[in-house]
């Protein structure tokens, strides 16, 4: 998936520049994950669109193709049509020997390139028609028109030069046929004039009427070369960048010669691709001879001799396969990845930690989540927690940061979002001012766009904002793919950390629970999805439903109280907290046994459900909640406690144990006096 949002970029490419084009810019779209309705909506800007083609081509294009087209052509045709990357006019650059480069442009450093060995063959190696046979069949069909340039004058300059535009009237399958069939190379191209300058022929096909750029029949290649640095440094770094190759030539003089594919559908597009190509080259330390850019240009002829030295066939089909395979390698090739760090280098004056957002959980700059089951307050929650970043307070005993707060609501009406705050105000005894001004409320409500394009945004409205905490409610309103795959989730996260990094603040979103109860399961598993969506973030507060004594309902008001956990990655794991929401604000209860929750031994005793519960299955999955409980609050538990609070005795213990470990070994009991009960993963 490319990097960027490829829709904008569509502004800058005319939809009837070449029909080649226009199927190339759907392939990429296809390629890149975009409906159908993107490459319309742009077609329709055309004249030359007609209903329905879209959808014919669309299903047409296959996944399976050899070089498949993806979104770097449609960067690459934006850039040429105007547009600027962000990354390329603001991004960091670093200086190589010399030269300045941005991370966008940069592939290689030159300095540590080592220059390649150039082979001259000797004269019982060198086979100089098999050469040119190689040359001729790796560049042109066998239909299409070669220009040939074997006769030279010397020039005032002291350079030898074609006479005239020399040889254009045959092909080269007729080239080849007569190479193959006879002795010497004069018989297919002719003697040269002057055996001092060498011979040269044109980099394009033409029509066999003329060899100028008007009788180019095709803009296939461009000649790169340079003769401002060593022959092996030329080579080495024409192969370190990778570029599209069909042939590459030693020149006989101080020069190697690549034809470069440029593929291009028009001249137009020719001069700008070959422009993109020089400028990559010269922002890597290959200084390229910028009079090489006309499609009629002429270059060296392997299997000739100049001047004594050998005008050979280095190599043909060298790097990527063709102009789009070779943009779409240097996109994999930027990454925004930082680089290695030699722990020498901090160890002895470490970074300080980042300041403490919420005293004991959060750092600021790191990512906390809070899941919950439905109508549990989470949005109330995060409201409070954002009116105590705001005024500097506490919330439910941790005391926070006062620092600026944007609230991004997805869910809620704004008037109602609004009118909720105001309750809280009251409910608290809070003044309204002055923390109303670090409160900064964005309703999105109807607006939601997915996470990785939503992240661009926010870091560019909110860059001078010196937040301290983003808070995004709820997230399955911006998920990115698909909650139940790891993959789609780390990316998802990803998009956290971005803002995180970009604008110094924390970030704090909210999920919702699994379907069933919760008090069984580990507080890391708890939310909906992937476990990497809990998982990924430095802070999990999980929000789950405590039973109540019908006694206790009575005494609080309400018919449910929640047990507040927190599993986190920089703070040492607090005791659970038991909390009722009394609308419209949560409290503490500290006289509320947090170990109760729905699921769990607590919880079912206080339903009775142990006693009354006769079936042999229902039993066996209550032995399973209370055991991964126990483990996952890291208590020892041996057969003798879980047959104690099971009211079972150690061998009806031992056979649900032996049910668990078949047909796969789950569970161990430790040697040792207290035969403890641990999971296999948990004890290596």
């Amino acid at each position: 998936m490319s990097k960027i949002d490829l829709v904008p970029l569509l502004a800058f490419i005319d939809p009837d520049y070449s029909y080649e084009r226009w199927v190339q810019v759907g392939m990429a779209l296809q390629k890149e994950g975009y409906p159908l309705s993107v490459w319309e909506a742009w077609s329709r800007r055309g004249g030359k669109f007609h209903e329905g083609e879209c959808v014919k081509k669309w299903q047409s294009f296959h996944e399976d193709r050899e070089q498949p087209v993806t979104g770097a052509v449609i960067t690459q045709w934006a850039k040429e049509g105007g547009w600027k990357s962000a990354s390329r006019s603001e991004g960091p650059s670093r200086t190589v020997t010399g030269f300045t480069f941005t991370d966008a442009d940069f592939l290689i450093d030159p300095s540590t390139v080592e220059p390649e060995d150039l082979h001259e063959p000797s004269k019982e190696e060198w086979k100089p028609k098999e050469d040119l046979i190689s040359y001729l069949q790796a560049l042109f069909k066998p239909e299409e028109y070669v220009g040939l340039a074997v006769n030279s004058f010397l020039a005032k300059d002291g350079k030898w030069k074609p006479v005239d535009n020399g040889q254009c009237k045959r092909t080269c399958g007729q080239i080849v046929e007569t190479l193959q069939h006879s002795r010497k190379m004069s018989s297919a191209i002719g003697s040269l004039q002057n055996e001092a300058a060498g011979a040269w022929i044109r980099i394009n096909p033409l029509d066999g009427e003329g060899a100028k750029n008007a009788n180019v029949t095709d803009f296939r290649y461009a000649l790169v070369e340079s003769d401002n640095m060593p022959l092996g440094q030329q080579l080495a770094l024409i192969r370190q960048m990778q570029l599209p190759c069909a042939a590459i030539v030693y020149s006989g003089g101080k020069s190697v010669h690549a034809i470069v594919h440029v593929d291009a559908a028009t001249q137009k597009e020719y001069y700008e691709r070959v422009a993109h190509i020089y400028d990559i080259c010269n922002k890597n330390g290959f200084k390229v001879d910028e009079q090489n850019k006309n499609p009629s240009r002429l270059s060296r002829m392997p299997g000739v001799t100049r001047n004594g030295k050998k005008q050979f066939l280095i190599g043909v089909h060298q790097g990527q396969k063709d102009y789009l395979a070779w943009l779409a390698w240097m996109e994999e090739q930027q990454d925004d990845l930082p680089p290695f760090l030699p722990l020498n280098t901090v160890i002895d004056d470490p970074p300080p930690l980042n300041p403490v957002l919420i005293d004991g959980i959060l750092r600021l700059g790191h990512k906390a989540i809070l899941t919950g089951p439905s109508k549990a307050g989470k949005s109330f929650w995060l409201m409070q927690l954002a009116l105590a970043i705001a005024s500097g307070g506490a919330f439910l005993g941790w005391q926070c940061m006062k620092g600026r707060v944007l609230y991004i609501n997805l869910e809620i009406d704004e008037k109602s979002f609004i009118d909720r705050l105001e309750h809280i105000y009251m409910a608290k005894g809070m003044p309204m001012h002055p923390s109303s001004s670090n409160l900064i409320v964005w309703d999105l409500r109807g607006k939601a766009l997915p996470m990785d394009k939503l992240a661009k945004i926010i870091v560019r409205r909110c860059k001078d904002m010196h937040l301290a905490a983003i808070i995004v409610d709820p997230i399955y309103k911006v998920i990115t793919g698909d909650e139940n795959a790891a993959s789609d989730m780390a990316y998802f996260g990803n998009q956290f950390d971005y803002i995180c990094r970009e604008l110094g603040c924390s970030v704090i979103y909210c999920h919702h629970h699994s379907k069933g109860a919760q008090g069984g399961k580990r507080a890391t598993d708890r939310g909906s999805g992937s476990g990497v969506f809990s998982r990924d973030a430095d802070a999990i507060i999980d929000l789950t439903a405590i039973e109540l004594k019908e006694e206790e309902k009575a005494t609080y008001g309400c018919d449910v109280a929640y047990c507040c956990t927190c599993i986190l990655r920089e703070f040492k794991t607090p005791q659970p907290k038991a909390i009722l929401f009394q609308y419209p604000i949560h409290v503490l209860a500290p006289d509320i046994d947090p170990k109760r929750t729905e699921g769990s031994i607590e919880g079912n005793r206080v339903k009775g459900n142990i006693t009354q519960t006769q079936n042999k299955n229902d039993r066996y999955e209550e032995f399973i909640r209370t055991l991964e409980h126990h483990l996952a609050n890291g208590d020892v538990v041996n057969k003798t406690n879980l047959a104690d609070e099971m009211q079972v005795s150690a061998k009806t213990i031992q056979r649900y144990l032996q049910q668990a470990n078949e047909p796969i070994q789950v569970y161990e009991i430790t040697t040792g006096r207290s035969g403890r009960i641990r999971r296999l993963d948990e004890g290596h």
